[in-house]
């Protein structure tokens, strides 16, 4: 690990892959779309190797076709299936521990996310995670076409140097925005990417929320 922890003061998390584990159910709600449109159905890793962002190329790999039903259709189908059961989620085993051993350390965390806002607000909250976190942003509409622009948002709204702020996702698009907000960025295969993938981005890995909360929270700040 190059980047030096005790420089930063805010923490910036991704939420779905990265605190909350989900992929399992992205699978399974996605195959029932599939399996109604006679389409080949998803496993986790081939999930992990062709999942991306905006969402609608996703869509067309797995065989969609947008010239016969509309994106935003299908997308809200998707969306209404997955709100369905999204109670059956829950975080990453080593999730809450890290928050707090990371708040006690003297960070600021926040929130940025390609889930639709009021539904993160609530997730965060019924999850009893929501007071960790000084900013919760996420989209405003449920088609996940990417998270810069909220994410200029959340900076702005943050008023803190970008060399002061580490951004953690579990995904390639995570190591883009980063890299469009030109702040530091840290990747755990834990989610919706497989570690193949994340490691061709060039951006630092580490395996695991504990080993992470071990780099951020035992050196000296």
């Amino acid at each position: 690990m190059k980047m030096e922890s005790s420089k930063y003061t805010h923490i910036i998390w991704d939420w779905n892959g990265t605190l909350l584990n989900d992929n399992w159910l992205c699978v399974e709600v996605m195959n029932t779309l599939l399996f109604s449109r006679n389409l080949p159905l998803l496993t986790l890793e081939r999930y992990r190797d062709i999942f991306d962002f905006p969402v609608k190329n996703y869509y067309e790999k797995l065989g969609f076709n947008f010239k016969k039903e509309s994106f935003e259709i299908v997308g809200m189908d998707f969306m209404i299936s997955y709100n369905q059961r999204q109670k059956e989620c829950r975080l990453h085993d080593d999730a809450v521990i890290s928050l707090k051993r990371i708040e006690a350390s003297g960070y600021r965390q926040a929130i940025l996310s390609a889930r639709e806002e009021n539904e993160l607000r609530k997730e965060t909250t019924d999850l009893g995670v929501a007071g960790y976190f000084d900013k919760i942003d996420g989209l405003d509409d449920h088609y996940a076409h990417g998270k810069t622009d909220v994410g200029i948002r959340l900076l702005n709204e943050l008023n803190v140097e970008k060399r002061k702020i580490l951004f953690i996702g579990d995904t390639c698009h995570d190591s883009d925005v980063a890299k469009d907000l030109e702040i530091d960025c840290i990747l755990i295969p834990n989610g919706h990417h497989s570690k193949e993938r994340l490691r061709k981005t060039g951006t630092p890995i580490v395996k695991s929320l504990d080993k992470l909360c071990g780099y951020l929270c035992d050196t000296v700040r």
